[in-house]
């Protein structure tokens, strides 16, 4: 996870290995969520515990946006700021977060 490195003059900071550890495990928590789902599925279990189900795998993910988006403000638009290119930094981040609320 690095920031653009067409928005910034200065080298790419990397994301600690912890975070991205941390986020990695988040993530594959998720797919084993969605195999379960499958599995419910292919076994015919009732809707309701479906939905819920995905229910959670949806606002996992979405947690792992805002995570993914919080680091992002933190590192990339802070750092694209400071350096005189924060409107290009702030417009692209405004595109992707129009998208990540459809």
């Amino acid at each position: 996870m690095k920031c653009d490195e067409t928005l910034r003059d200065a080298p790419v900071t990397e994301t600690p290995k912890e975070d991205i550890q941390r986020t990695l495990n988040r993530l594959k928590r998720i797919e084993g969520q969605v195999r379960g789902v499958q599995k419910m599925v292919e076994d015919d279990r009732y809707c309701i515990d479906i939905l819920i189900q995905l229910s959670a795998i949806q606002s996992a993910l979405k947690n792992v946006g805002f995570q993914v988006t919080e680091k992002h403000i933190q590192h990339c638009v802070t750092h694209a700021i400071q350096n005189g290119e924060g409107d290009e930094s702030i417009q692209e981040l405004m595109t992707v977060l129009k998208q990540f609320n459809k």
